[in-house]
């Protein structure tokens, strides 16, 4: 099927102006870098991210997932296939003690929605920059919570395109990864059980999280968070700044000086230059401390 007829059937499946063709994926990422898209889609509800991924397994097109863009880093070749962007699918609601939240919708609103309730749980996220499908992925987490703590479910796309609800216990959610992955479904929304709680005591905590995380993480480039995993019995900022790695660069792509573990957009960069730069780190840490830097951002793309 040639690319004109491909267009056509996937604009029968979504708005016309859902369908992006040979679009730059730079404009979708946190780190301000990505190659271009054959065709990027943006669902507006789950029959439509069904179809659009049926339509693709037929047709043999490799079907790639894509948040918010803020825990990915997409190489300068761009993504050849279909990419399923799920950011229109945002809405949260609230179930007794329970807050349902669709993929799209980013986890920091998904906090702010619990604390306006009143419900406590999810204060670790409301700086945590993902989605809600991201943080199921990888089963994010900060400040000492993770999603693991405090999820029930998840509704999920399998591979055979059918829409089935799974249980925590089937996610096996773990440090950074969960069978999402490993079983090539799509994160489709997540129910979080929640307590009661203190408005006041959850807003503080909130707070004092927020003030935290602006103060020592490089907000002000672009970057894709933490580039790397903790290694067992270390943290992966010092191990880099013991190595006088702050502030080195390849091309645009330079270890913050604010905080070694994120590698930040300083002027252009390219995918090649940050991965040239994460290569490099690497490499100097191993032979520094004999420690193995495992990357936590999911590296996608062509050359």
């Amino acid at each position: 099927m040639d690319k004109l007829m491909i267009e056509n059937r996937l604009k029968e499946i979504l708005p016309h102006d859902n369908v992006k063709i040979d679009e730059e994926l730079n404009k979708y990422t946190y780190t301000k870098i990505g190659g271009k898209a054959d065709f990027l889609l943006f669902p507006t509800d789950y029959k439509q991210v069904q179809d659009a991924y049926q339509f693709a397994l037929e047709v043999d097109l490799p079907v790639t997932i894509l948040g918010n863009g803020s825990n990915v880093l997409i190489r300068d070749g761009g993504i050849r296939g279909v990419v399923i962007n799920l950011t229109k699918l945002v809405d949260i609601t609230l179930e007794n003690n329970k807050v349902i939240a669709k993929c799209g919708a980013a986890i920091i609103d998904t906090s702010r929605f619990a604390l306006k309730h009143s419900l406590t749980g999810l204060e670790f996220a409301c700086g945590i920059p993902g989605s809600v499908g991201g943080a199921l992925y990888m089963n994010a987490g900060a400040y000492g919570g993770e999603v693991s703590n405090v999820l029930e479910s998840a509704k999920v796309l399998t591979k055979q395109g059918e829409i089935i609800t799974v249980s925590k216990e089937e996610l096996e959610l773990g440090y950074r990864t969960s069978s999402i992955d490993k079983n090539g479904w799509v994160a489709l929304e997540g129910t979080f059980s929640l307590s009661e709680g203190n408005h006041d005591l959850i807003k503080e905590k909130m707070d004092e999280l927020t003030f935290l995380r602006e103060s020592k993480q490089p907000l002000e480039f672009p970057s894709c968070g933490s580039v790397f995993k903790r290694p067992p019995n270390h943290f992966a900022g010092k191990l880099i700044q013991d190595s006088g790695l702050q502030g080195t660069q390849i091309g645009g792509a330079q270890v913050s000086t604010k905080h070694a573990g994120f590698i930040v957009n300083v002027d252009k960069a390219t995918a090649n230059d940050y991965l040239s730069l994460i290569h490099h780190v690497q490499k100097t840490v191993k032979q520094n401390y004999n420690v193995d830097l495992e990357t936590e951002v999911r590296i996608i793309g062509e050359e």
